[in-house]
Protein backbone atom coordinates (compact mmCIF):
# COMPACT_ATOMS: atom_id res chain seq x y z
CA UNK A 1 0.00 0.00 0.00
CA UNK A 2 3.05 2.45 0.88
CA UNK A 3 4.28 1.93 -2.87
CA UNK A 4 0.79 2.75 -4.12
CA UNK A 5 0.88 5.84 -1.93
CA UNK A 6 4.48 6.79 -3.16
CA UNK A 7 3.41 6.59 -7.05
CA UNK A 8 0.44 8.40 -6.51
CA UNK A 9 2.00 11.09 -5.01
CA UNK A 10 4.92 11.58 -7.13
CA UNK A 11 2.33 11.36 -10.30
CA UNK A 12 0.40 13.68 -8.50
CA UNK A 13 3.63 15.89 -7.61
CA UNK A 14 4.85 15.45 -11.84
CA UNK A 15 1.20 17.12 -12.90
CA UNK A 16 1.11 19.98 -10.79
CA UNK A 17 5.04 20.34 -12.38
CA UNK A 18 3.81 20.18 -16.11
CA UNK A 19 0.62 21.73 -15.87
CA UNK A 20 1.93 25.07 -16.64
CA UNK A 21 3.93 23.69 -19.79
CA UNK A 22 0.76 22.29 -20.87
CA UNK A 23 -1.24 25.82 -20.34
CA UNK A 24 1.79 27.27 -22.56
CA UNK A 25 1.46 25.34 -25.01
CA UNK A 26 -2.43 25.74 -25.49
CA UNK A 27 -2.01 29.28 -24.61
CA UNK A 28 0.05 29.81 -27.72
CA UNK A 29 -2.38 28.39 -30.19
CA UNK A 30 -5.52 30.57 -28.79
CA UNK A 31 -5.69 34.69 -28.96
CA UNK A 32 -5.59 36.85 -26.27
CA UNK A 33 -9.26 37.50 -26.02
CA UNK A 34 -9.87 33.61 -25.55
CA UNK A 35 -7.02 33.20 -22.67
CA UNK A 36 -8.34 35.70 -20.80
CA UNK A 37 -12.03 33.97 -21.12
CA UNK A 38 -13.99 32.10 -18.31
CA UNK A 39 -13.35 29.56 -18.39
CA UNK A 40 -10.34 29.43 -19.93
CA UNK A 41 -9.37 27.21 -22.74
CA UNK A 42 -8.24 24.19 -21.82
CA UNK A 43 -7.30 22.71 -25.76
CA UNK A 44 -5.38 23.86 -28.66
CA UNK A 45 -6.84 26.12 -31.07
CA UNK A 46 -6.28 27.42 -34.24
CA UNK A 47 -4.59 30.76 -33.74
CA UNK A 48 -1.11 29.34 -33.72
CA UNK A 49 0.01 30.73 -36.89
CA UNK A 50 -1.48 34.37 -36.35
CA UNK A 51 0.59 34.21 -32.89
CA UNK A 52 3.55 33.85 -34.64
CA UNK A 53 2.72 36.56 -37.23
CA UNK A 54 2.12 39.07 -34.19
CA UNK A 55 5.30 37.66 -32.49
CA UNK A 56 7.62 38.36 -35.86
CA UNK A 57 6.12 41.47 -36.57
CA UNK A 58 6.79 43.01 -32.93
CA UNK A 59 10.28 41.20 -32.63
CA UNK A 60 13.10 40.10 -34.91
CA UNK A 61 12.41 36.81 -33.21
CA UNK A 62 13.94 35.24 -35.58
CA UNK A 63 17.07 36.84 -35.20
CA UNK A 64 16.73 36.25 -31.12
CA UNK A 65 16.32 33.01 -31.56
CA UNK A 66 19.34 32.26 -33.87
CA UNK A 67 21.28 34.49 -31.69
CA UNK A 68 20.28 32.30 -28.73
CA UNK A 69 21.60 29.25 -30.10
CA UNK A 70 25.11 30.78 -31.37
CA UNK A 71 25.60 32.14 -27.66
CA UNK A 72 24.67 28.98 -26.39
CA UNK A 73 26.47 26.95 -28.64
CA UNK A 74 29.58 29.13 -28.09
CA UNK A 75 29.39 29.38 -24.30
CA UNK A 76 29.10 25.50 -23.96
CA UNK A 77 32.16 25.00 -26.43
CA UNK A 78 34.54 27.57 -24.65
CA UNK A 79 33.25 25.86 -21.33
CA UNK A 80 33.58 22.27 -22.37
CA UNK A 81 37.42 23.15 -23.68
CA UNK A 82 38.04 25.60 -20.40
CA UNK A 83 36.70 23.88 -17.32
CA UNK A 84 38.15 20.36 -18.86
CA UNK A 85 41.68 21.21 -19.03
CA UNK A 86 41.04 23.52 -15.72
CA UNK A 87 40.07 20.00 -14.18
CA UNK A 88 42.57 18.14 -15.25
CA UNK A 89 45.39 20.51 -14.55
CA UNK A 90 43.99 20.97 -10.99
CA UNK A 91 43.69 16.82 -10.51
CA UNK A 92 46.63 15.69 -12.08
CA UNK A 93 49.43 18.60 -12.11
CA UNK A 94 51.43 19.66 -8.65
CA UNK A 95 52.48 23.25 -8.97
CA UNK A 96 53.07 25.84 -6.13
CA UNK A 97 50.02 27.77 -4.70
CA UNK A 98 47.54 24.91 -6.13
CA UNK A 99 45.40 24.30 -3.13
CA UNK A 100 45.25 27.88 -2.73
CA UNK A 101 44.37 28.35 -6.44
CA UNK A 102 41.30 25.86 -6.31
CA UNK A 103 40.08 27.59 -3.11
CA UNK A 104 40.07 30.52 -5.03
CA UNK A 105 38.08 29.08 -7.75
CA UNK A 106 35.59 27.54 -5.47
CA UNK A 107 35.54 30.51 -3.30
CA UNK A 108 33.73 32.40 -6.41
CA UNK A 109 30.97 30.07 -6.25
CA UNK A 110 30.19 31.81 -2.93
CA UNK A 111 29.55 35.19 -4.48
CA UNK A 112 25.57 36.06 -5.13
CA UNK A 113 25.64 36.68 -8.90
CA UNK A 114 23.68 40.61 -8.60
CA UNK A 115 27.30 41.26 -7.14
CA UNK A 116 29.05 40.89 -10.38
CA UNK A 117 26.46 42.90 -12.70
CA UNK A 118 28.28 46.48 -12.34
CA UNK A 119 31.69 44.88 -12.67
CA UNK A 120 30.65 42.87 -15.47
CA UNK A 121 28.96 46.19 -17.12
CA UNK A 122 32.07 48.65 -16.69
CA UNK A 123 34.49 45.35 -18.39
CA UNK A 124 32.36 45.46 -21.32
CA UNK A 125 32.12 48.83 -21.80
CA UNK A 126 36.18 49.06 -21.55
CA UNK A 127 36.54 46.45 -23.97
CA UNK A 128 33.64 48.08 -26.41
CA UNK A 129 31.83 45.10 -26.28
CA UNK A 130 28.49 46.29 -25.43
CA UNK A 131 26.14 45.09 -27.47
CA UNK A 132 28.13 42.20 -28.64
CA UNK A 133 27.19 38.79 -28.44
CA UNK A 134 31.02 37.46 -27.07
CA UNK A 135 30.13 39.41 -24.09
CA UNK A 136 27.45 37.05 -23.13
CA UNK A 137 29.74 33.96 -23.79
CA UNK A 138 33.74 34.66 -23.33
CA UNK A 139 32.98 36.10 -19.53
CA UNK A 140 32.02 32.80 -18.20
CA UNK A 141 34.12 30.20 -20.27
CA UNK A 142 35.53 29.03 -16.96
CA UNK A 143 33.24 28.51 -14.58
CA UNK A 144 34.01 27.40 -10.95
CA UNK A 145 30.97 24.69 -10.83
CA UNK A 146 32.49 23.47 -14.38
CA UNK A 147 35.93 23.20 -12.82
CA UNK A 148 35.22 21.80 -9.99
CA UNK A 149 33.37 18.89 -12.06
CA UNK A 150 36.07 17.98 -14.17
CA UNK A 151 38.49 18.48 -11.39
CA UNK A 152 36.30 15.54 -9.64
CA UNK A 153 35.47 13.61 -12.37
CA UNK A 154 39.16 13.52 -13.60
CA UNK A 155 40.86 12.38 -10.31
CA UNK A 156 38.19 9.59 -10.28
CA UNK A 157 37.98 8.36 -13.62
CA UNK A 158 41.82 9.09 -15.13
CA UNK A 159 44.50 6.52 -13.63
CA UNK A 160 47.78 8.63 -12.85
CA UNK A 161 49.35 5.40 -14.32
CA UNK A 162 47.79 5.85 -17.90
CA UNK A 163 49.28 9.64 -17.92
CA UNK A 164 52.71 8.39 -16.96
CA UNK A 165 53.15 5.82 -19.39
CA UNK A 166 51.54 7.66 -22.30
CA UNK A 167 54.43 10.17 -21.18
CA UNK A 168 57.30 7.43 -20.90
CA UNK A 169 56.10 6.16 -24.81
CA UNK A 170 56.77 9.93 -25.85
CA UNK A 171 53.40 11.83 -25.84
CA UNK A 172 53.04 15.61 -25.58
CA UNK A 173 50.74 17.23 -22.68
CA UNK A 174 48.52 18.46 -25.35
CA UNK A 175 48.49 14.26 -27.58
CA UNK A 176 47.98 12.97 -24.00
CA UNK A 177 44.60 15.54 -22.58
CA UNK A 178 43.46 15.13 -26.59
CA UNK A 179 43.75 11.66 -26.79
CA UNK A 180 43.49 9.89 -23.37
CA UNK A 181 41.80 12.50 -20.79
CA UNK A 182 38.92 13.74 -22.90
CA UNK A 183 37.52 10.25 -23.97
CA UNK A 184 37.35 9.12 -20.26
CA UNK A 185 35.58 12.52 -19.74
CA UNK A 186 32.94 11.72 -22.00
CA UNK A 187 29.85 11.64 -19.17
CA UNK A 188 31.03 14.51 -17.38
CA UNK A 189 31.69 16.17 -20.49
CA UNK A 190 27.88 15.59 -21.68
CA UNK A 191 26.54 16.62 -17.99
CA UNK A 192 28.43 19.93 -17.89
CA UNK A 193 27.71 20.73 -21.69
CA UNK A 194 23.81 20.08 -21.02
CA UNK A 195 23.84 22.22 -17.86
CA UNK A 196 25.45 25.11 -19.26
CA UNK A 197 23.39 25.11 -22.42
CA UNK A 198 20.36 25.24 -20.62
CA UNK A 199 21.68 28.24 -18.15
CA UNK A 200 23.14 29.44 -21.35
CA UNK A 201 19.65 29.64 -23.16
CA UNK A 202 17.84 30.89 -19.87
CA UNK A 203 20.32 33.69 -19.46
CA UNK A 204 18.21 36.84 -18.65
CA UNK A 205 20.63 39.23 -16.28
CA UNK A 206 23.38 38.58 -18.61
CA UNK A 207 22.30 39.98 -21.58
CA UNK A 208 19.63 42.98 -19.93
CA UNK A 209 23.55 44.22 -18.71
CA UNK A 210 25.01 44.20 -21.88
CA UNK A 211 22.34 44.44 -25.03
CA UNK A 212 21.26 47.78 -25.93
CA UNK A 213 19.50 46.70 -29.46
CA UNK A 214 16.63 44.56 -29.90
CA UNK A 215 18.36 42.62 -32.94
CA UNK A 216 20.91 42.18 -29.90
CA UNK A 217 18.37 40.54 -27.80
CA UNK A 218 18.45 36.83 -26.76
CA UNK A 219 15.28 35.11 -26.63
CA UNK A 220 14.35 35.43 -22.62
CA UNK A 221 15.39 39.31 -23.09
CA UNK A 222 13.14 39.33 -26.43
CA UNK A 223 10.48 37.91 -24.76
CA UNK A 224 10.32 40.21 -22.05
CA UNK A 225 9.99 43.58 -24.00
CA UNK A 226 6.88 42.02 -25.35
CA UNK A 227 5.35 42.69 -21.59
CA UNK A 228 3.23 46.11 -21.28
CA UNK A 229 1.02 47.14 -19.00
CA UNK A 230 -1.39 47.86 -21.11
CA UNK A 231 -0.95 46.04 -24.77
CA UNK A 232 0.70 42.76 -24.00
CA UNK A 233 -0.08 40.25 -26.71
CA UNK A 234 0.07 37.35 -24.13
CA UNK A 235 -1.41 34.86 -27.22
CA UNK A 236 2.11 36.10 -29.02
CA UNK A 237 4.15 35.66 -25.96
CA UNK A 238 2.90 32.15 -25.33
CA UNK A 239 3.89 31.43 -29.03
CA UNK A 240 7.41 33.00 -28.60
CA UNK A 241 8.03 30.97 -24.96
CA UNK A 242 6.70 27.64 -26.45
CA UNK A 243 9.04 27.78 -29.76
CA UNK A 244 11.47 28.69 -27.01
CA UNK A 245 10.93 26.05 -24.79
CA UNK A 246 11.15 23.24 -27.46
CA UNK A 247 14.39 22.86 -27.73
CA UNK A 248 15.49 22.48 -24.37
CA UNK A 249 12.67 19.89 -23.92
CA UNK A 250 13.97 18.01 -26.96
CA UNK A 251 17.52 18.21 -25.78
CA UNK A 252 16.43 16.83 -22.31
CA UNK A 253 14.55 13.89 -23.59
CA UNK A 254 17.89 12.93 -26.13
CA UNK A 255 20.32 13.43 -22.94
CA UNK A 256 18.90 12.95 -19.86
CA UNK A 257 20.33 9.57 -19.35
CA UNK A 258 23.74 11.08 -19.79
CA UNK A 259 23.13 13.99 -17.37
CA UNK A 260 21.74 11.53 -14.68
CA UNK A 261 24.81 9.38 -15.05
CA UNK A 262 27.13 12.34 -15.63
CA UNK A 263 25.93 13.23 -11.83
CA UNK A 264 25.70 10.35 -10.70
CA UNK A 265 29.10 8.68 -11.61
CA UNK A 266 31.03 7.64 -8.22
CA UNK A 267 28.43 7.76 -6.11
CA UNK A 268 28.05 4.16 -5.84
CA UNK A 269 30.58 1.91 -5.68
Amino acid sequence: MSAWAAYLLVGVGALIMLAPFYFMFVFATHSRTEIFSLPPPMWFGDDFLHNVEILTRRLPFWRNLGLSLYVGVANTLLTLLFCSMGGYAFAMYEFRFKKALFGLVMGTMLLPSFMNMIPSFMIMDLLGWIDQPRALYIPGAASAFGIFLMRQFTASAVPRELVEAARMDGCGELGIYARIVLPLLKPALGTLGLITFISSWNNFIGPLVVMRSPDMYTLPLALRSLQSPVDTEWGALMAGSAIATLPLIVLFVLCSRQLISGLTVGAVK
